[in-house]
C-alpha cells in the first residue's frame, strides 16, 4: 500500500489533551485497530513536544481512505498529508525521490531491502542488493536463520515462476535434458550443511584500499542446502566423448562496465571439479524452499569453494571442451598480484581458512573472572583441525572445537579463560585446516580485493 507521512498541527486552546475525555476519544480512533477498521495501517507516530504537533507514518489504499479516516483531526487544527516512501525507496530510486521502476520480471528492491533490514542485515547496496551480518550476529546454532544469511547480487534479483521453471542440460551430452521442479524432486534428495562466503569478504580491510563492495567481515553464512547431486543429473543426460567443462547460467543479467549489451551471469567447472567438491542443485535451504534473494527455485552449491561459483536462479547447463569464457569467469574474480617486479594473477577458487572473533564484541566492557571466548572458523581446503587464541600478545592457546568436523562448513570454537587485570583487552584468532594452511598475520594485498583472511583481531575493555 501506499505510504504517507501525516503531519497534524492545532492551538493551545483546541488541544485535545485538555479535555480528558476528548482526548480518549481521539486516542481510540487513532489506535492500531480503529485504523485497521479504516483500512489505515499506523507505521509511526509521534508528538513534537511543547509544539502541538502530531506526526504519523502510515500505510492506506489511496489518499482518499486516508483523508476520511483523518476527519477528527480536521476538527481541531490543520492537516497536512504528504506521499512518502521508505529510505530503502529513497535509495534503490537514485535518490530523487521517484517511485522505483520494478519490473514483474524482478523483485523490487526496496521490498528486498526493507526486508532485509527487519531481519537485522547490515546493507552495503539496495539495488543490487547487497548486505552481510554483523560478526555478533554469526553467533548462534550449526546454520543461520534465513532472513539474516547475507546476501550477494550482481543485478536484479529475478522473478522465476516454478510452474513454468525448467532446467536446461544441453551441448555434450547424449540426451538433452529439461527438467521441471516436479522432475528434480523426484530424483534422490541429498541435503548438505555448507558455509559460503563472499570472495571479497573483508575487502574494506585492505590497505591500500581497493575497488568494490566494502565487505566487513559478516559476508558468510553457513545453511543446510537440499537437492540433487549434479552429477546425478550428469548421468542422465550422459556425457559425450570430450566432455570436460561445465557453464552454469543464471536469470540474472545486466549491463557492466566495458561491455554494450547485457551479460548473464556465468561461471564455469571442469567435471573434475564437479566431483570433487560434490556439487549440489539446491531447492531447499535449512528446510524451507529458497527465497527469491537466495536463488528461488533452484541454485548450485560448490561445497568449499567461494560463493560466486554457487550460481543461482540456475536455468542452463552447458556441457562443453573448452573452460567457461564467461565475463565473471574470466574477467571479473582473479587474484592479481605483483610479485617482484612481474604481475602474477590466478582464479578465485577455495575459501581461504579463516576464524573470526564472535565474542566478544569490539569495543565491548567484560567483567574480570572467568570469560568464554568464542567464534567461528572454516575452510574450503578441509575441517578445521585447530584454533588458537591469543590474548594481549600473549602466547598462542589452543581452543576447544565444538560440535562436528565437517568439510565444507564452519567450525564452533571457544576458549575458557579468566580476566584478572582491568585494561584493555586485545583478542586474536586464527585457524590451521586439515590440510595444513594457517591463517597469515596480513593477507596478500590484491587488486580486486579478494580472499582476505589476515588474523582477526578484536579489542574490548576489562572493568
Amino acid at each position: 500500500m501506499p505510504l504517507f507521512i501525516v503531519n497534524h498541527q492545532h492551538s493551545a486552546e483546541t488541544c485535545p489533551a485538555g479535555d480528558p475525555a476528548r482526548g480518549v476519544m481521539l486516542l481510540n480512533h487513532l489506535s492500531l485497530s480503529s485504523a485497521a477498521r479504516h483500512g489505515v495501517l499506523i507505521k509511526g507516530e509521534a508528538v513534537a513536544q511543547g509544539s502541538n504537533s502530531l506526526f504519523l507514518i502510515v500505510e492506506a489504499a489511496d489518499e482518499a481512505v486516508l483523508q476520511a479516516f483523518l476527519a477528527p483531526l480536521r476538527q481541531i487544527g490543520n492537516v497536512e498529508v504528504t506521499a512518502a516512501m521508505t529510505c530503502a525507496a529513497m535509495v534503490s530510486s537514485g535518490g530523487d525521490g521517484r517511485p522505483v521502476d520494478a519490473s514483474p520480471e524482478f523483485l523490487d528492491p526496496a521490498d528486498a531491502c526493507q526486508d532485509a533490514i527487519e531481519a537485522g542485515i547490515l546493507i552495503h547496496s539496495v539495488n543490487p542488493l547487497n548486505g552481510e551480518t554483523s560478526v555478533p550476529g554469526l553467533a548462534g546454532g550449526a546454520v543461520m536463520p534465513n532472513g539474516r544469511f547475507y546476501l550477494r547480487n550482481h543485478f536484479d534479483i529475478p522473478k522465476v515462476g516454478s510452474d513454468s521453471y525448467r532446467l536446461s542440460i544441453g551441448g555434450l551430452v547424449e540426451r538433452p535434458l529439461n527438467l521441471s521442479m516436479r522432475e528434480l524432486h523426484n530424483l534422490h534428495a541429498e541435503s548438505q550443511v555448507v558455509t559460503l562466503e563472499c570472495a571479497g569478504n573483508g575487502r574494506s580491510l585492505f590497505d591500500p584500499a581497493v575497488p568494490g563492495e566494502p565487505w566487513g567481515l559478516g559476508a558468510v553464512s553457513t545453511a543446510e542446502w537440499t537437492g540433487v547431486r549434479l552429477t546425478e543429473v550428469l548421468e542422465r543426460a550422459g556425457l559425450r566423448p570430450g566432455a570436460s567443462e561445465l557453464t552454469f547460467r543464471g536469470a540474472d543479467s545486466g549491463v557492466v562496465g566495458g561491455h554494450g549489451t547485457p551479460v548473464r551471469f556465468e561461471r564455469g567447472l571442469s567435471l573434475d571439479q564437479v566431483r570433487e567438491t560434490d556439487a549440489l542443485l539446491a531447492y531447499e535451504m535449512n528446510g524451507e524452499p529458497l527465497s527469491r534473494p537466495h536463488g528461488y527455485p533452484l541454485r548450485l552449491i560448490v561445497p568449499g569453494w567461494y560463493a560466486v561459483a554457487s550460481v543461482k536462479w540456475l536455468t542452463e547447463i552447458v556441457v562443453t571442451d573448452k573452460p567457461c569464457g564467461a565475463y565473471y569467469q574470466a574477467e571479473k574474480y582473479w587474484y592479481h598480484w605483483v610479485r617482484n617486479g612481474q604481475a602474477e594473477r590466478a582464479p578465485v577458487k577455495l575459501m581461504n581458512v579463516r576464524a573470526l572473533i564472535s565474542s566478544p564484541d569490539e569495543g565491548e566492557k567484560l567483567p574480570r573472572g572467568e570469560i568464554a571466548i568464542r567464534g567461528v572458523a572454516w575452510s574450503g581446503a578441509g575441517s578445521i583441525s585447530r584454533v588458537d587464541v591469543s590474548l594481549n600478545g600473549g602466547p598462542w592457546r589452543a581452543a576447544r572445537l565444538v560440535g562436528e568436523r565437517r568439510r565444507a562448513a564452519w567450525q564452533w570454537w571457544e576458549l575458557i579463560t579468566r580476566l584478572e587485570q582491568t585494561g584493555p583487552l586485545t583478542v586474536r584468532a586464527r585457524a590451521t585446516d586439515t590440510a595444513g594452511r594457517t591463517q597469515p598475520e596480513h593477507a596478500e594485498w590484491n587488486r580486486l580485493g579478494y580472499g582476505n583472511n589476515s588474523i582477526h583481531s578484536v579489542t574490548a575493555q576489562v572493568i
